[in-house]
């Protein structure tokens, strides 16, 4: 049972140490060419990693279990940091983020209690507050950090929720549950919106038929005309508007709705006004582009992850909220957890304003990386991305080839190999994106706009060249030629 844990024992320090080291020897092999996929097909890898049990009766050792790990797992594990890897809005992560997740490991703090994470809690305390500051907001703002943008607008719908069934509707639903016309409760979201609303109306117990999809314009942002009628219709049918979703960085295009119009629609009707700033929060880095962003303090709550634009290992995202008040709903005392004795003696206990009781410390990664690089060096990097995204959308454009969708707002350009023969397009720009994964080692991704399969290059790296976009719409023209 020797040199389980690390301890102040010599012994379980070198042990330690060596075991770190040999890892990181591995790690730094597994990155012998600059390609982001081995290439197995999802056949090829079950034959990979099958193994008759993963639980031997006597446990085979360290050494043994890292050289079964540099045979089966390190060779095909994408490689993000690669300028080849662009399919989704999943970043590689920046060093010394890597670093801070060693750390949080090895200490493996709680979040839940402030006796389980003393200077855990103040660090998360005191980056939420500048957070908050970054963004806009006042002192009576508040936030906490989730395990993404899907728990993060799931804890603003459930706050925008309870806010205006309590201060609205004049109704209890922390004690007595949903009022009896809660059917009628409508949140609106852009038609191209994340799936994490339906999702949180599901099991917020308001069902899907409570979520009205606005459609979008040209640019893929919210039809601001369109989200006034339907709002008009459903007050006159007798629902009743509780919540409206600015998405800031749409999924597939990056674009951003038009928050100041919304803003003042959702004062009208006395509505909350939650942005789902995912991806585009990251913006705010950027000195050349912050603009596009800075009225989001006019919104309710903010979802802001950290494991998108800003480069951060997952999980990391956090939820922003006006009014730290409001997260009265999630509050409830135990006599084992968070004691209010405590609390009014200057203990901070996080779980108040969490939907998870466990949770990491993902907050070390923000405090460490932004002083690691400062805003002169985030915004180098955002703006790079960005940058990026405009030559590809140009040099796409010009070419006749090539359809793209909609010119980027942020770091996304989705646009397809149009053949002569249209309807043999759709086919063909599928098997160029598996050619590419399979036989390239390049991952981009592939979604569908306008009834039509296109492909999208999510330009988060920041190593990305203006060269090595041209070589890789030279390759994805000649691929799609190949396979017709």
């Amino acid at each position: 049972m020797k040199n389980i844990f690390l301890t102040e024992d010599e012994s379980s320090k070198k042990e330690f140490k060596k075991i770190i080291k040999q890892t990181a020897k591995a790690i730094t092999e597994a990155f012998n060419d600059s390609t982001a996929y081995s290439g197995p097909t999802p056949q090829e890898l079950k034959q990979i990693v099958h193994q008759d049990s993963i639980l031997p009766e006597t446990g085979f050792g360290w050494k043994k279990v890292l050289k079964l790990t540099k045979k089966k797992i390190l060779p095909n594990l994408l490689r993000t940091s690669s300028t080849d890897y662009m399919p989704h809005l999943h970043s590689p992560a920046t060093l010394e983020s890597i670093a801070c997740e060693l750390i949080i490991s090895t200490f493996n703090q709680s979040m839940d209690s402030w006796d389980q994470a003393p200077v855990a809690t103040e660090i998360e305390v005191e980056v939420i507050n500048h957070l908050c500051t970054l963004y806009g907001y006042n002192a009576k703002a508040d936030g906490v950090f989730t395990s993404g943008g899907s728990q993060s607008n799931q804890t603003a719908i459930i706050l925008a929720r309870d806010w205006f069934i309590s201060s609205i509707l004049k109704y209890d639903v922390k004690k007595h549950g949903l009022p009896e016309n809660f059917r009628k409760l409508r949140m609106y979201t852009s038609e191209i919106s994340h799936f994490s609303m339906e999702k949180s109306a599901h099991i917020l117990g308001l069902g899907y038929e409570s979520v009205v999809k606005v459609p979008v314009n040209s640019k893929k942002q919210m039809d601001f005309a369109a989200l006034e009628k339907l709002v008009e219709e459903d007050v006159k049918a007798g629902n009743i508007p509780f919540l409206a979703v600015a998405t800031i960085g749409t999924t597939d295009f990056g674009s951003i709705d038009p928050v100041n119009q919304m803003a003042k629609l959702c004062k009208k009707y006395n509505m909350w006004l939650h942005a789902d700033a995912a991806y585009g929060s990251g913006v705010i880095l950027s000195t050349k582009y912050a603009e596009k962003v800075a009225n989001l303090n006019k919104c309710d709550s903010i979802t802001v992850d950290f494991h998108k634009m800003f480069l951060l290992p997952i999980s990391c995202s956090a939820v922003l909220i006006k009014e730290a008040k409001d997260f009265d709903a999630l509050t409830i005392h135990a006599d084992y957890l968070n004691r209010e004795e405590d609390e009014e003696d200057g203990y901070t206990n996080l779980v108040d304003k969490s939907l998870q009781t466990t949770r990491r410390f993902d907050a070390l990664k923000v405090w460490m990386s932004f002083q690691e690089r400062g805003k002169d060096g985030w915004s180098e990097i955002i703006t790079s991305s960005m940058d990026n995204a405009q030559y590809l959308y140009s040099i796409i454009k010009e070419n006749e080839k090539f359809q793209v969708v909609t010119e980027p707002e942020i770091s996304s350009v989705v646009f397809r190999y149009k053949s002569e023969n249209d309807s043999e397009s759709d086919e063909i720009n599928k098997k160029v994106r598996r050619t590419l994964l399979h036989k390239h080692g390049i991952v981009i991704g592939q979604t569908v706009a306008d009834g039509h399969v296109c492909l999208k290059f999510t330009l988060l790296n920041p190593l990305m060249t203006h060269e090595k976009l041209d070589k890789l719409v030279n390759t994805i023209e000649k691929l799609a030629e190949d396979v017709k």
